[in-house]
C-alpha cells in the first residue's frame, strides 16, 4: 500500500468511527429529550436548595469525575450569565481527602465519607456513572440516604444498581461509553441552563412592584458558606 493509500485508509477508518458516534449520539439525544422535564424539576429544586442555604455534592469515576467537576465549576462560577456563586463541591476533585480516605478506609469509602462530612439534610448529591455499578458510587448513595441527602443519578443504560439507590435518575441508552459520556455532558449543561433560568425568573419577579411581588414570595438567599 502506498503512502497516499494508507492515509486514505486511515481517514476512512476515522470517518467510520465518527459516523458511528454521530448515530449513537442522535439516538441517545432523542431519549434525553424525553428526560427534559426531569432536568427542569432538578434545576428548580436545586434553586430551592441553594436558596435555603443548602449545597450540591457531585462525584463520579474517570470521565464521570471530570464531568462532576465540570458541573460544580459551572455552578460556583457561571454558565449562561452573571449570578451569585452557588455552593457546589466535587468530591472526586478532593485529591488529598480521596487518597487519605482510600488509604485508611478503602476505595468504597472514598466518596461516602465525604458525603457524611459535607452533606446535610436537604442537600443534593448527584452521582454520574456510565455503568451504574461502581461500588464507591453505590456506597456514596447509601450514605447520602442515611443522612437525609437527596440522591440524583445520571447513568448509562438502566435500570441499574445506582438508579435503584437514587431518589431520581436519568439513564442514557447508548451502546458505547463515549456516547453515554457525551450525553451526560449535555444533560449537565441542560441542568445548569435551567438553574440560571429559574434564578433569572425569580430575580425578575422580585424586581416587580411590591404589591405584585408579594403575590409570589420567592427569594434566592445567599448560599451556605
Amino acid at each position: 500500500m502506498t503512502g497516499s493509500s494508507a492515509v486514505a485508509a486511515d481517514a476512512g477508518e476515522d470517518s467510520a468511527w465518527i459516523d458511528q458516534h454521530d448515530r449513537e449520539i442522535r439516538i441517545a439525544m432523542s431519549a434525553l429529550r424525553k428526560d427534559w422535564p426531569t432536568l427542569q424539576r432538578w434545576g428548580t429544586s436545586l434553586v430551592d436548595v441553594f436558596g435555603a442555604g443548602g449545597r450540591l455534592l457531585a462525584a463520579g469515576n474517570g470521565g464521570s469525575a471530570a464531568e462532576a467537576q465540570h458541573l460544580t465549576a459551572e455552578l460556583v462560577g457561571r454558565f449562561l450569565g452573571e449570578r451569585q456563586p452557588l455552593s457546589a463541591i466535587c468530591l472526586s476533585a478532593e485529591t488529598s481527602s480521596l487518597t487519605a480516605i482510600v488509604n485508611d478506609y478503602g476505595i468504597e469509602e472514598m466518596f461516602a465519607r465525604q458525603v457524611q462530612a459535607h452533606g446535610r439534610p436537604g442537600d443534593v448529591l448527584i452521582l454520574l456513572s456510565t455503568s451504574g455499578t461502581s461500588p464507591n458510587v453505590l456506597r456514596a448513595a447509601e450514605r447520602a440516604k442515611e443522612g437525609g441527602v437527596t440522591v440524583w443519578s445520571i447513568t448509562g443504560p438502566g435500570p441499574n444498581e445506582l438508579t435503584t439507590r437514587s431518589d431520581q435518575a436519568i439513564t442514557v441508552r447508548a451502546p458505547s461509553t463515549a456516547a453515554v459520556q457525551a450525553i451526560h455532558l449535555i444533560a449537565i449543561h441542560g441542568l445548569c441552563a435551567v438553574v440560571d433560568s429559574v434564578i433569572g425568573a425569580r430575580e425578575r419577579t422580585l424586581s416587580l412592584p411590591r404589591q405584585t411581588a408579594d403575590l409570589h414570595p420567592v427569594a434566592v438567599r445567599p448560599a451556605r458558606i
